[in-house]
């Protein structure tokens, strides 16, 4: 249940309590009412609510479970919703707000070395742009504070409040607040913040956590002596962000070094969550600019720590539609960062035979940026078992590399139930056609996408599907010939490695569908981004699926060519927006996203 104080804190900020009751905010608090179960409507309510009360100092759940929890399934259902797009507001004060001398915005935050190295690439691709050297661009990382954001300009201290006006809280400073670092005023956005040391042995008796107290300091009327004492002992004090211990280096320095470079950008004497990354050059972020929510030069890198030690139930091989054996580790049911974990990638059975991964196996689980369950390390080794045989179709397995692979590409139940579902994913434009319905087609017979669509209403009942499901699934067979679909979406459709939905793009846009089983590897490996290794691998899979996509074809497809820059170029009717990449977010209001996005791509756009 909310105690007073965060009655108090809410009823300060305007936020009251609509969508959920109080009953099940402390189920929530508790783990026994997860983000997932709640509607749309609750779950914005308990995020505005968990956010007020944790700058107030009053956190309604822990750091970790917000970010990792709570935050990405609201991103999950709507990723473009403003309310991740704002400034997070400090808590509410009395007092009127003030216009701030610079604007103080929140910071984009990173879950993983992925996302940080696709940060940077954005960087030096800006770079370039403005002919700078993009190699010799430096990089500064700083530890990030958990403290009560703040900017002094010399003449005040302002709060950060909604990142446009603050509130002027000089007043902390003319009770003795310090200025951390060289002591001089005017360094610009910074924190204030109390020694953690100090905290645990002179405050946590009054104070439920260091925010809570970092809000007592703020206090409009007279300091408890606790807090005054703080203040003398210089424990509490305003640390700006230029004077925090730092490391810099380039890019390639960075990306040399990650893990032990952040692993040591830690404050010795303030709560840290994560460090800061931000590029240093100050044309550069001019340029970058910024959006209403944060810098672009700018970014947190905040790991989840959440990690369990748990025990290896099985080893499960799981066929794709490539034929690779994928092992799957099972454990007991396990709460992790928010979620409840049962299985978890082994990635491929050479690390199941050198980690010792079978069951018995002791490892330590995290959750890998925000979402997939991840073996950190083994802890205990255990005997394993190597398949010797393909558990869908009994064909004795080979190696190839680090993966065991089943040969049996054309009548393995999993590879070909696999392959018919991945046409039918991508191509985009027919419902019914799971792995339920997929799976009762191939136990009747069914081997290919072309037997698929030379059913009739009365095979499909023979399949045992009722006689109203049979009508509709023949009906979605009939829609997805005529209705238009673009031609490298159905070739994409059929699989081929390394041809993915980009890569028949761009084929296409040299080649007519018909042409490309005619093209040898020297003429594809001439087409930008397509490389003599991939070539050969390239031809290879067209020759595989050039009868079935002749079949395909003959059944008259409703097929969008790719418009052919041979073309383009000789008509001179290239595009102002030819060759740039589009990305479409948001409501459209001409048409539907998929439409807006097929009429670019007619221009020559790529979609992102």
């Amino acid at each position: 249940m909310l105690n007073d104080a965060q009655k108090s804190t809410l009823q300060a900020a305007n936020t009251p309590l609509s969508a959920l009751t109080e009953q099940q905010l402390s189920a929530l608090q508790q783990e026994q009412l997860l983000a997932e179960q709640l509607s749309d409507a609750q779950l914005l309510e308990f995020l505005h609510l968990s956010n007020s009360l944790y700058r107030a100092g009053f956190p309604l759940i822990s750091d970790t479970r917000y970010d990792f929890h709570f935050l990405p399934e609201w991103q999950r259902r709507h990723p473009q919703h403003p309310f991740l797009h704002k400034v997070e507001a400090e808590p509410v004060l009395t007092e009127k707000t003030l216009p701030l001398p610079v604007k103080m915005l929140s910071t984009e935050k990173a879950y993983s070395q992925d996302a940080i190295e696709k940060w940077l690439q954005r960087l030096q691709k800006a770079a370039t742009d403005i002919n700078l050297d993009a190699q010799s661009l430096t990089i500064r990382v700083t530890a990030k504070l958990d403290g009560f954001a703040a900017y002094d300009d010399g003449q005040r201290l302002y709060t950060r409040g909604d990142g446009l006006r603050g509130t002027d809280i000089s007043r902390v400073l003319a009770r003795g607040l310090s200025i951390g670092g060289n002591g001089k005023r005017a360094q610009g956005a910074g924190e204030i913040v109390v020694n953690r040391h100090y905290f645990e042995q002179h405050l946590s008796a009054d104070f439920d956590n260091s925010r809570n107290f970092q809000a007592a300091i703020l206090a409009e009327k007279t300091l408890s002596e606790k807090v005054q004492q703080a203040i003398r002992d210089q424990a509490a004090l305003f640390m700006p962000f230029a004077q925090l211990p730092h490391w810099q280096g380039t890019v390639q320095e960075l990306l040399a070094d990650f893990k032990p470079i952040l692993k040591n950008i830690r404050h010795p004497h303030y709560e840290t969550d994560g460090v800061v990354l931000e590029a240093t050059h100050d044309t550069l972020k001019t340029y970058l600019g910024a959006t209403r929510h944060h810098h672009r030069w700018q970014i947190a890198f905040k790991e989840n720590t959440d990690s369990v030690e748990v025990d290896i139930l099985a080893v499960i091989p799981q066929v794709s539609r490539t034929g690779r054996l994928n092992p799957v580790a099972e454990i007991a049911p396990t709460r992790l960062s928010g979620a409840t974990i049962s299985r978890v990638s082994a990635h491929h059975y050479r690390l199941v035979k050198t980690q010792g991964i079978g069951p018995g196996t002791v490892i330590e689980l995290v959750r890998s940026g925000l979402v997939i369950p991840k073996i950190e390390r083994v802890i205990t080794p255990a005997p394993v078992s190597i398949p010797a045989h393909c558990p869908e179709c009994q064909t004795a397995v080979i190696w190839a590399g680090d993966y065991l692979l089943c040969p049996n590409r054309h009548t393995c139940p999993a590879q070909v139930t696999e392959r018919l579902g991945h046409f039918f994913t991508t191509l985009g434009n027919i419902d019914g056609f799971g792995d339920k319905t997929l799976q009762k087609l191939h136990a009747h017979g069914i081997q290919s996408v072309g037997d698929i669509y030379q059913l009739a209403t009365s095979d499909l009942e023979n399949c045992g599907f009722g006689p109203k499901q049979s009508q509709n699934l023949h009906q979605q067979l009939q829609r997805s010939r005529t209705q238009t679909v673009e031609d490298w979406r159905f070739l994409a459709a059929f699989g081929i490695v390394r041809m993915g939905k980009g890569n028949c793009e761009r084929l296409l846009q040299h080649h007519r569908l018909n042409d490309i089983f005619e093209l040898d590897e020297d003429t594809l490996a001439r087409i930008k981004y397509f490389s003599s290794h991939t070539a050969h691998g390239i031809i290879q899979g067209l020759q595989r699926i050039k009868s079935a996509c002749a079949e395909l074809l003959s059944f008259g497809f409703n097929l969008q060519p790719t418009p052919l820059l041979s073309e383009l170029q000789a008509g001179g009717s290239i595009s102002p927006i030819h060759g740039k990449q589009l990305v479409f977010t948001g409501t459209m209001q001409a048409a539907s996203r998929t439409e807006m996005e097929s009429e670019a791509r007619k221009l020559g756009a790529k979609i992102g």
